[in-house]
C-alpha cells in the first residue's frame, strides 16, 4: 500500500509521492548527484563509493527491466543514467563540485537524460502500443478464419439442399453465443429469399442443428438479399423468469412479450394493431396473457380492460393486490383498469368502449387538427384502451344467442375504434379454419403467436402465418414457447417468460402510481357503467368463495315449506363478517379512487309487508332509476336532460316519459335542480348545484 504524504504551503500542495517524468527525473537526478558530492567532500568521502553504487543501480535497474521485458534502448538508458551520475559524482569528489566546470557538465549530463528518458518512454509506448494492434490482429485473423469457414460451410450446404449459390458478404456471430447470422446476396435471374426460406427444416436437419435450433432464413437488405439465422444453443429449453425491470413502458415504445432464440426481447408495437393469441391447454396460453397484462401495467398510457368469461381468472391476480391492501396506508389501484367476467360486465364494458370511441371521433377533432394527424394522439393524459379478452376468438364463432351479442361488439370495437386508441388482444385455444375464418381478425391482428408446448391438433400453422415458411411445431416442444411474428419481426421460433403470482403483486404495487387515468371526454362518455365498475354489488363475486353450512336452519325449513312464496330476490341480511368488511373497504377505496361522482346516502328501506311478496317484479325498475340518478350524478355541474339518460338505460327499456317523471320527483323533492326551459331544460344533481355554469 501507497502512503501518500502532501505538505501545504501557501495554497501549493506537493505530492512526495508522485511518479516523475523526463524533466523533473533528469532534475531530480543531478541535484542529488551534485548534493552527495558537495556533502561528500565537505565529509571527505571516498570517491570510489559512488561509482560502487552507481554500478550497483546500474546492475539493478538492469535487471529490473529484463524482467518487466523492456526494450534494450531502454535498459540501456537507465543504466548509462546511473552510470553517469555516479561517474560524475566520483570526479567532482576527487577534484571539487564548486566551479563552473562540474556544474556546466553536470547540466549537460542532466539535459542529456531527459532527453534520452523521453525518447525511451514514447518507444516504450509505441511498442506497447503495437503489441496491443497485434494482439488484435490475431483475434481478428481467427475470428475472420472463423467467419471464412462457416461461410464456406454454409454456402455448400445452401447449395446441396436448395441448388442455390450463394456469395456471402458477412457472418455476424451474436453477443449471445448462441448462434449467427448469415448476410449473403442471393444469385441473378429472380431468385428471391423463399426458395431458402421452405427448406429451414431440411437445412437444420443438414447442419445436424440441436432440438429447438433452426437455420430460418429472411428478407435482406433488399430483395436480392437473403438473412440466414441459424440458432446454435437451445436458449428455449429452459424456464426464463420475468424481468425484475418494471420500469415505464409506452405503447409508442413497444411492449416486451418474449424473446427470441438469440435472447432479443420482442416488442410489440399496438397503437394500430390488434393481437391474436392462440394455444392450446397446457401450453402456456395463461401465463403468456399475464405476461402481456404485465407490460400494459407498466406503460404510463394505456389503460387495461379484461373480459374473462371463465370466472375473470385472467384479471383476478391483477385486482387481489388492491384488494388486499384496503385500509393499509396508501391506496393500491388494481392492474388492471376494469375487469369482466359475466356477459352482463361484458356488454357493459363493450357499449363503454363503443361510446368512448365515437365520442372521441367528435370531441378531439380539434386536437388533431393541431397535431396534423389523422390518429388520436395518444398519452399519458389521453390513453390507450386495450380490450384483453380470453378466449375472444371463441366468442367471435360461438353460436350462443349472449356470444354473438358480445361478438357482434367485439368487432365493431375491431372496425371502427382504430384511430381512437381502442385495440384488442384476443386469444384461442386453436389456429383453425373456424377461430381464423373471419376476415376481420386475419386483417387487424397483424400481430399474431401461437404457442403450442409441442401440441400439434388443432394447430395449424400455415393458417396463423400464412407468409411464413418452414415452420414446425417440433421446434417448440417446451410449455410457454412457440411463435410469434409481427409487422416489425417476421415470425419464428420464441419464448415467453414465466410470471408467477408473487411477481403479479410486486409489479401491481411498483405500477400503481403509473396509471392513468381516463381522460374526462372518455370518461363522460363512458358514463355510470364505467364509474361504478367497482361497487361492490359488481364486485362482490371476487370475494364470493366462503365456505357456508350446507345445513339448512329449522327456521329456515319451516319458513320453505309455509305455502306460496314469491318474493324470489328477497334482501336477507347476510351475518357480518371479516371478508365482508374487507368488501366494505375495497368498495369505499374504490369509489375514491376511480369515481369522479360522489356518493350518495342510500335510502332507509321501508319495512317488508307480512305476506305475500311479489317485489321481484319491480327490481328492474328501481335498477333503472337508480342508474338514471348515477347518470345523473355523473353529468356534474353542466346536468343532462332526459333523453340523454333514457339514450344510457337503453339496456333497461326505459321511455323518455318514464324518465321525465322521474326527474320532475327529483326537482319537487329537492335531490335535482331544474336549470332552464324549452329545448335547453337540463337538471343538476344537489351536490353540484353550487357549480352550476352560467348561461350564456
Amino acid at each position: 500500500m501507497t502512503t501518500t504524504h502532501t505538505i501545504e504551503h501557501n495554497g501549493l500542495a506537493l505530492d512526495w509521492a508522485a511518479g516523475h517524468g523526463p524533466i523533473t527525473g533528469a532534475l531530480s537526478a543531478t541535484t542529488g548527484a551534485y548534493a552527495v558530492a558537495t556533502v561528500g567532500t565537505l565529509a571527505h568521502m571516498p570517491p570510489t563509493w559512488a561509482l560502487a553504487v552507481g554500478t550497483v543501480g546500474a546492475i539493478g535497474h538492469t535487471a529490473s527491466g529484463l524482467r518487466q521485458k523492456l526494450a534494450a534502448r531502454t535498459i540501456g538508458s537507465r543504466a548509462a543514467s546511473w552510470l553517469l551520475g555516479s561517474g560524475w559524482t566520483t570526479w567532482a569528489l576527487a577534484t571539487g563540485p564548486l566551479n563552473w566546470t562540474a556544474l556546466g557538465s553536470l547540466a549537460v549530463i542532466g539535459v542529456g537524460m531527459g532527453a534520452s528518458s523521453r525518447a525511451v518512454g514514447l518507444y516504450e509506448e509505441a511498442r506497447e502500443l503495437e503489441a496491443l494492434a497485434l494482439a488484435e490482429r490475431q483475434v481478428a485473423r481467427e475470428l475472420s478464419a472463423e467467419r471464412r469457414g462457416i461461410a464456406a460451410e454454409w454456402v455448400d450446404r445452401v447449395q446441396r439442399v436448395c441448388g442455390i449459390t450463394l456469395r456471402v458478404v458477412a457472418v455476424e456471430m451474436w453477443p449471445t453465443n448462441t448462434g449467427f447470422t448469415i448476410d449473403a446476396e442471393l444469385p441473378a435471374g429472380g431468385t428471391t429469399y423463399d426458395r431458402i426460406a421452405k427448406e429451414n427444416a431440411r437445412l437444420s436437419a443438414d447442419a445436424r442443428l440441436p432440438h429447438g435450433c433452426t437455420a430460418a432464413a429472411s428478407p435482406g437488405i433488399d430483395q436480392g438479399r437473403v438473412l440466414i439465422d441459424v440458432t446454435t444453443v437451445n436458449v428455449l429449453a429452459a424456464e426464463v423468469p420475468y424481468p425484475s425491470d418494471y420500469s415505464a413502458l409506452s405503447v409508442h415504445t413497444g411492449i416486451p412479450w418474449g424473446y427470441r432464440t438469440n435472447a432479443d426481447a420482442i416488442l410489440t408495437y399496438l397503437r394500430e394493431q390488434c393481437a391474436l393469441v392462440v394455444g392450446p391447454t397446457g401450453s402456456g396460453k395463461t401465463n403468456m396473457v399475464h405476461v402481456i397484462l404485465a407490460g400494459f401495467a407498466r406503460a404510463t398510457d394505456i389503460l387495461t380492460w379484461v373480459i374473462d368469461l371463465n370466472a375473470g381468472s385472467a384479471g383476478l391476480p391483477w385486482v387481489r393486490p388492491a384488494m388486499d391492501s384496503s385500509g393499509q396506508g396508501a391506496a393500491v389501484r388494481p392492474g388492471i383498469d376494469w375487469l369482466a367476467a359475466s356477459h352482463e360486465e361484458a356488454d357493459l364494458m363493450l357499449d363503454a368502449a363503443l361510446r368512448v370511441g365515437l365520442y372521441r371521433k367528435r370531441a378531439y377533432q380539434d386536437l388533431m387538427a393541431k397535431a396534423n394527424t389523422d390518429l388520436l394522439p395518444i398519452s399519458h393524459e389521453i390513453p390507450q384502451i386495450m380490450l384483453v379478452i380470453d378466449e375472444g376468438a371463441e366468442i367471435l364463432v360461438s353460436n350462443e344467442p349472449e356470444k354473438r351479442k358480445l361478438a357482434k361488439k367485439i368487432l365493431e370495437v375491431i372496425r371502427m375504434l382504430r384511430a381512437m386508441g381502442i385495440r384488442t388482444v384476443l386469444t384461442a385455444l386453436g389456429a383453425t379454419g373456424a377461430v381464423l375464418g373471419n376476415m376481420m381478425i386475419r386483417r387487424e391482428a397483424k400481430t399474431r403467436v401461437a404457442l403450442t408446448g409441442g401440441a400439434t391438433e388443432g394447430m395449424d400453422l400455415s393458417k396463423l402465418f400464412p407468409d411464413a415458411r418452414g415452420l414446425r411445431i417440433e421446434q417448440a416442444p417446451h410449455k410457454g414457447t412457440g411463435f410469434m411474428g409481427t409487422p416489425e419481426s417476421p415470425a419464428a421460433l420464441f419464448g415467453t417468460w414465466r410470471i408467477l403470482p408473487a411477481q403479479i403483486r410486486d409489479i401491481v404495487h411498483a405500477t400503481s402510481d403509473r396509471h392513468p387515468r381516463l381522460d374526462a371526454v372518455s370518461a363522460k362518455a363512458a358514463g355510470a357503467d364505467y364509474a361504478r365498475r367497482w361497487d361492490h354489488g359488481r364486485t362482490a363475486w371476487i370475494n364470493d368463495h366462503q365456505h357456508t353450512d350446507p345445513t339448512p336452519s329449522t327456521s329456515a325449513t319451516a319458513s320453505a315449506g309455509a305455502g306460496l312464496n314469491l318474493s324470489a330476490h328477497r334482501n336477507q341480511a347476510p351475518a357480518v363478517t371479516e371478508t365482508d368488511g374487507v368488501d366494505a373497504e375495497f368498495e369505499r377505496l374504490m369509489s375514491v379512487e376511480f369515481t369522479s361522482a360522489p356518493q350518495t346516502e342510500p335510502e332507509e328501506e321501508p319495512a317488508r309487508r307480512p305476506g305475500l311478496n311479489l317485489s321481484a317484479h319491480r327490481e328492474e325498475d328501481n335498477a333503472a332509476r337508480q342508474a338514471a340518478l348515477t347518470v345523473l350524478i355523473a353529468a356534474g355541474p353542466e346536468g343532462t336532460g332526459a333523453s340523454a339518460i333514457a339514450r344510457q338505460l337503453e339496456r333497461y327499456g326505459t321511455s323518455r316519459q318514464t324518465v321525465a317523471g322521474w326527474l320532475k320527483a327529483w326537482t319537487d323533492e329537492g335531490e335535482a335542480v331544474r336549470v332552464g326551459a324549452g329545448t335547453k331544460t337540463r337538471y343538476v344533481h344537489r351536490t353540484h348545484a353550487h357549480s352550476i355554469p352560467d348561461e350564456d
